[in-house]
């Protein structure tokens, strides 16, 4: 295991005695474990503090403990790494639920949500512009442009929410695609109104351009609201059924990491390589989300936390009807 500059040292502690509690060795898989079908993942995750559990277990060797490894691949948006994860250019991929179920549901493609990726805490989404900007409410918004990383995603429907809520037709804002990394300078520039800024781009955008929070996502309908989940298709899963239990195995253990120690969070988002990962000035500061873990078996998730996110689509976006439990893995 690898300890970068000597920043991981506390994380690489932390995670080999997790898995050396679970059984497995910090050269390998344990003894007399079934062999994998497959041992290089190629992985795209959005790399927002919703990953912080994978991130954990990437830089904290757990994957590796497990017997695989993994090549991390930066994605805007679940929804532009799907039709590529069809494709079989990615193994498994990270990202927001909306995304997911609406290419599940129009048939793009077929795939299980395997483990939960996080929870939204307070002041880990939120709609952010200048200090300057003469938008100082909600209702400032009409008319501007508030720049998103997808189109109709999880921040989307968030955004959507709270304005609803607030009186506010989402039809009168409009909603443009630009990248995390970039949404500052198109704040700076005066190119859009607003930002949606997830964790960690608010606080590095807080520290290093000044932006300032125009209000947080997570209240009203979409309080503590699910965000992000793990996802493999159907036939990957039928094709490499043990080496998604070997993911599965050292993702739980970086998720309850990630929700059980602060440190551990801080370290793995410094280990980002760059534009995404940040300083420790800003990790020290960093809003978290709840990293919901399990026991069980692979795809033992929430139905009832994922559920809601369909509830919340209809709601606000008409999303159709749709049985959250075409997604879900069976369990005999």
């Amino acid at each position: 295991m690898r300890i970068r500059g000597g920043r991981s040292r506390a994380l690489v502690i932390t995670a080999v005695a997790l898995a050396l509690a679970a059984g497995c060795s910090s050269q390998g898989p344990a003894a007399g474990a079934p062999r994998l079908e497959k041992t290089d993942l190629n992985v795209a995750v959005v790399p927002a503090l919703d990953s912080a559990g994978f991130f954990v277990a990437l830089y904290g060797g757990l994957f590796k403990a497990h017997g695989l490894n993994v090549h991390f691949t930066p994605a805007t948006s679940s929804e532009t790494v799907i039709a590529d994860q069809v494709k079989g250019q990615f193994d498994i991929t990270l990202g927001n639920y909306v995304s997911y179920i609406q290419a599940q549901q129009r048939r793009a493609a077929d795939l299980y949500i395997f483990a939960e990726a996080s929870v939204m805490g307070p002041a880990t989404q939120g709609i952010y512009t200048m200090p300057d900007s003469e938008v100082t409410d909600l209702s400032g918004l009409v008319g501007k442009t508030i720049a998103i990383n997808a189109p109709k995603n999880i921040l989307y429907l968030l955004a959507a929410s709270v304005l609803a809520e607030h009186g506010i037709k989402p039809g009168l804002v409009h909603f443009a695609s630009v990248p995390f990394p970039n949404m500052t300078a198109e704040l700076q520039s005066g190119a859009v109104g607003a930002a949606l800024l997830p964790e960690p781009f608010a606080s590095g955008a807080e520290q290093a351009q000044g932006v300032v929070p125009l209000t947080d996502l997570n209240q009203g309908a979409t309080t503590a609201f699910p965000i992000a989940g793990y996802v493999v298709t159907k036939k990957w899963a039928a094709r490499y059924p043990r080496t998604l239990a070997a993911f599965y195995a050292a993702i739980e253990e970086g998720q309850q990491l990630a929700d059980t120690n602060r440190s551990d969070v801080e370290e793995a988002m410094m280990d980002i390589p760059a534009p995404f990962g940040v300083s420790r000035q800003t990790a020290a500061v960093l809003a978290l989300d709840s990293y919901p873990f399990s026991p069980g078996p692979v795809g033992s998730v929430d139905k009832i936390r994922l559920e809601r996110v369909v509830n919340v689509m209809q709601q606000f976006i008409r999303f159709p009807k749709f049985n959250i439990d075409t997604m879900l893995m069976p369990h005999t």
